[in-house]
């Protein structure tokens, strides 16, 4: 299937580890243009290398996505390197997973206000594009009470909601859609760390996995480059849950 997505521009946060990168690696797959940002200068770098090398225009900055200003700066500068941004893909959380203050704080700056003021910030280049698409990285935590913590699942809910709500304000011109991963295992990521440092809950985890297994960041990024590219045009406010049957609710 064509995804339509050659010659396209998308913005991925955290876009160099895990499901970020995946997602961008496989937008660079399909001959898209693909901006990226993250912590770490280096592994930014490294990331904006190997995208250019698949034929593609590439830029990355290394920012605290919850810092407005430079999160605007960013999107701004990306659209000026790319020629525009057709899609947005807001996938950075701070995995504030601890029953305490500190935790409502960094999920809200991070995980909400994030993707608000990323999706602030590009949409008069979204308004622009014959294809703008939006899609937000929630988590499964967000349809069921879990074990994560509850700063966490309330604002992965409010990213649902948010997507679904601006998605009907822009369903003429852009789609906005949402995608909620089960765990997800890969190198340097938060389950590989539960492994190692809580071996008990991580059996806990891996045992309400009906599959037997976590997912693959890749499995996840599939996804959400469908739901962003062309290929799904009518597809907009939904919610993709990719869990491999991890949760029990049924989604209405």
């Amino acid at each position: 299937m064509d995804l339509g997505l050659k010659g396209l521009r998308a913005a991925v946060t955290g876009g160099t580890k895990g499901i970020g990168r995946s997602t961008a690696d496989i937008l660079a797959d399909e001959g898209c243009h693909v901006a990226i940002c993250a912590r770490n200068k280096d592994e930014v770098a490294e990331t904006v290398r190997a995208l250019t090398s698949k034929g593609v225009t590439a830029y990355g900055e290394a920012i605290d996505v919850a810092d407005k200003a430079a999160l605007d700066a960013f999107i701004a500068a990306s659209a000026k390197k790319l020629g525009g941004i057709d899609i947005v893909v807001a996938n950075v959380s701070a995995l504030a997973v601890q029953d305490e203050a500190a935790s409502w704080q960094k999920a809200f700056e991070i995980d909400m206000m994030h993707t608000v003021n990323a999706v602030a910030a590009a949409l008069p280049y979204l308004e622009k594009s014959k294809h703008g698409s939006v899609v937000a990285v929630s988590s499964v935590s967000g349809r069921e009470v879990d074990f994560t913590g509850h700063a966490y699942g309330a604002f992965k809910a409010a990213l649902i909601h948010y997507t679904q709500t601006m998605a009907y304000k822009h369903a003429k011109n852009i789609r906005f859609n949402a995608v909620s991963p089960g765990n997800t295992y890969f190198e340097g990521g938060v389950w590989q760390m539960i492994e190692k440092n809580l071996p008990d809950l991580f059996k806990t985890a891996m045992s309400l996995n009906p599959t037997g297994r976590m997912a693959k960041p890749e499995e996840i990024a599939r996804g959400i480059v469908f739901l962003a590219s062309p290929a799904s045009s009518f597809t907009t406010g939904t919610n993709l849950v990719i869990d491999g049957a991890l949760t029990k609710g049924v989604q209405l």
